[in-house]
């Protein structure tokens, strides 16, 4: 994006965002012509059409940011549940209680399991969405040159067109037409390359948008696959490890008033008393 002053986006035909939302005109230093020469609908068009374009490239950055986030929180997850069952399986406690000690065994398997599936699942997304994202984003920074080369050459041409008019309003002396005649031919080159530079940009912008749903489409539909195995392997896991664990136990609300109870005889011990 192209910005002045402090972070305010210009807009391809010169102009910065106003109050609530309207246009205003940014002062150039150089003189304005008076002939029109962009027509007030074409700029409507191309501010519009580049509008859709900024707006997505914020998308695509945000989307890219937020896919990298959540397979790094995934990860992050999985590895942790397989920290937790391991340190279990390697303390002192498991080693006295046979029972205790199976059932965490088949945790710290259901959680390599697990972790095992994660990483399919986020190498898939890193393969077949980030990195599509990542190409994706790459293309802005050209696209947004050819803009403001345009603006550029919107400007020289806007100097020009001032210039010729400047000496079309003079007295048609013989100095006068000569700088006159000077100034149009200055101007032909400058108005073709805009009108051109102009021209291009208004028909591939609309192109460049509506590429987004060819382009995107198998990344987004591979994302949501990638989800439908994972999960579909989660549950046989969970399911596997519900079996080996399924035994007759006490409820959460039985487990809860025995902890207290373990605890208010702990805490009347002699070595942990209040002073």
């Amino acid at each position: 994006h192209f910005r002045r002053g402090r972070g305010h986006k210009i807009s391809a035909s010169g102009r910065k965002p106003g109050p609530e939302g309207t246009m205003s005109w940014i002062p150039f230093k150089i003189g304005q012509p008076k002939k029109q020469i962009v027509p007030k609908t074409v700029e409507r068009d191309f501010e519009r059409e580049y509008g859709k374009l900024q707006q997505l490239e914020d998308q695509t950055k945000k989307l890219q940011k937020d896919m990298k986030k959540s397979t790094d929180a995934d990860v992050a997850m999985s590895k942790s549940a397989v920290k937790i069952s391991s340190d279990l399986l390697s303390n002192p406690l498991c080693e006295q209680d046979p029972s205790f000690l199976a059932m965490v065994t088949a945790l710290d398997t259901a959680m390599k399991r697990m972790d095992s599936f994660n990483q399919e699942k986020v190498n898939q997304i890193q393969k077949t969405v980030i990195e599509p994202l990542k190409k994706f984003s790459s293309v802005f920074p050209s696209l947004n040159m050819a803009v403001k080369r345009r603006e550029q050459t919107l400007q020289d041409y806007k100097r020009l067109q001032s210039k010729v008019e400047k000496y079309e309003e003079k007295e048609k002396t013989g100095p006068i037409l000569a700088k006159l005649h000077q100034a149009r031919e200055e101007l032909r080159p400058v108005k073709e390359d805009f009108e051109a530079k102009n021209k291009q940009l208004l028909e591939e912008m609309p192109k460049f948008y509506s590429s987004r749903i060819d382009y995107f489409e198998p990344s987004f539909e591979s994302l949501i696959r990638a989800q439908v195995v994972y999960y579909t392997e989660m549950h046989k896991i969970f399911g596997d490890l519900t079996e080996q664990i399924d035994e007759p136990g006490l409820t959460d609300e039985q487990r809860e008033k025995e902890n207290e109870a373990k605890l208010s005889e702990l805490r009347a011990l002699s070595i942990v008393a209040d002073d």
